[in-house]
């Protein structure tokens, strides 16, 4: 026993690595992963005592017991027997591509990453770009949502920014879980949306197995109360104007509920931007027969660059208002004791109307509208004019004749309109961006601000 074993010295570092590996695994790893999840839990603890809606335990599980939870619901079970029968294909075939479709919807979350990085990132971003503003129908009924019910944001979908400025003005109230594209699933964008605990989404997806594990995500993320935003027209509007709904998630949300389980609030929130930063890829995608957005990576970057040296320089300008408005609130349970026949479809038209009620008017966009309808106008007119439309619209900041000065300079800067003579009119270029703003504002001719609209319009006319 005491006798000297020669080894090669390759050998001995190979056993040595294994020693070590084993070492870690077996006792340090465990420990390690224990102190920190305590850590973890202590922080999550006090995070939620000045969180409006805390965090559910559903979002911290861990993402391989969420995927187990999915793949071995009896929905899912059924839904990978039937693919399995009517493709012909083994039940342990199908059950693998269901456990495949669960990991790529289950988020990770962490809310390290989220109220450490996201928050920041989002606050920095938004103040970045643009002055924002935040208001409310009824703000009282916002804030005495029942605690216990699941909150659904219902927004519309201008921008990318959409995500960041949401993010960043609901951080008080909690973390959102979004549905998320296609767009997202590049590495290492992936892992850092994955970690703010969204979950992505195929848009176009002729599968009833895929539909299946998303359906069974939703209804256990809904039935735990998880707060989550959801933008019902699918997709980017190319249009500027609020488009259709779509009802998949829609569906989901209240397969997830029941008559005697957790009521579900949807909350309206509406976005408006002076400056839509992908305008230009949207109003060419529109020109399209297909949504494909040619924005390069070097055609971002250049931009990117771009803003900095504005910055570094002393000429870098915010791109106006963005603003966002909280809309009346409206709960499952009450609309479906009156809305038995056709719920799905009735409460899609309502959220919408809810929506369009809701949307903030922001001086670009007015300005659009109002010069698409008189051509020219003198400019001390139109700031006064688009003035009283905010005014009328609920927009009560002090600087709104400002802000509307510095929208018309972006415009004549933007090509889109011309200054002459103490006149504006329209440039005959870029008209594209003219419809597409003017397409934004919750005023047309269709909808619940015309007869205001009307009456301010005829007077600037006279």
């Amino acid at each position: 026993m005491t006798q000297t074993v020669e080894l090669p010295l390759w050998l001995f570092l190979l056993i040595l690595v294994f020693a070590v590996v084993t070492l870690a695994s077996h006792f340090l790893f465990p420990s390690v992963r224990w102190f920190f999840r305590r850590r973890l839990e202590r922080a999550v603890k006090r995070l939620n005592t000045r969180l409006k809606r805390p965090i559910q335990p559903f979002k911290l599980a861990h993402r391989h017991d969420m995927i187990q939870r999915l793949i071995y619901d009896p929905q899912v079970g059924q839904a990978v027997q039937d693919h399995a029968r009517e493709t012909g294909v083994p039940d342990a075939v199908a059950f693998e591509q269901a456990q495949r479709y669960a990991r790529e919807i289950v988020p990770s979350f962490s809310a390290v990453a989220y109220f450490s990085i996201a928050i920041r990132l989002a606050r920095l971003l938004s103040n970045a770009f643009y002055h924002v503003q935040l208001s409310y129908q009824d703000e009282d009924a916002v804030e005495n949502i029942d605690p216990d019910a699941t909150v659904v944001f219902v927004m519309n979908h201008r921008s990318n920014m959409d995500y960041v400025l949401v993010t960043h003005l609901a951080a008080q109230h909690s973390a959102l879980s979004y549905a998320v594209g296609e767009w997202a699933r590049v590495w290492p964008l992936s892992r850092l949306i994955r970690a703010m605990g969204a979950y992505f989404i195929r848009r176009k997806s002729g599968n009833d197995l895929y539909r299946q594990v998303l359906s069974c995500y939703v209804r256990h993320a809904t039935a735990a109360g998880v707060t989550q935003a959801m933008f019902p027209e699918g997709g980017l509007s190319l249009t500027g104007a609020l488009g259709r709904p779509k009802l998949g998630l829609l569906k989901y949300i209240i397969d997830g509920t029941s008559e005697e389980g957790r009521d579900v609030v949807f909350v309206p929130v509406a976005l408006n931007y002076d400056r839509v930063l992908e305008d230009t890829v949207l109003t060419r995608a529109a020109l399209g027969n297909e949504r494909r957005f040619r924005a390069r990576i070097g055609v971002i970057t250049r931009w990117i660059l771009k803003q900095l040296w504005r910055r570094v320089i002393g000429r870098y300008k915010r791109f106006g208002l963005a603003s966002v408005r909280y809309g009346q609130p409206v709960s499952l349970r009450a609309f479906r004791a009156d809305h038995q026949r056709d719920l799905m479809t009735d409460l899609a038209r309502d959220l919408m109307t809810r929506l369009r009620a809701a949307i903030p008017l922001v001086p670009v966009p007015a300005a659009c509208w109002l010069m698409q309808k008189h051509k020219e106008m003198s400019e001390a007119d139109a700031v006064q004019v688009i003035v009283d439309l905010m005014r009328r619209n609920g927009m009560t900041d002090q600087e709104n004749q400002t802000s509307v000065e510095a929208a018309i300079d972006q415009l004549v800067e933007r090509r889109i309109l011309r200054r002459s003579d103490g006149k504006i009119c329209l440039s005959g270029q870029r008209v594209d961006l003219l419809e597409y703003y003017a397409a934004s504002v919750p005023m047309g001719p269709d909808e619940g601000n015309a007869a205001d609209a009307k009456e301010i319009s005829a007077s600037a006319g006279s």
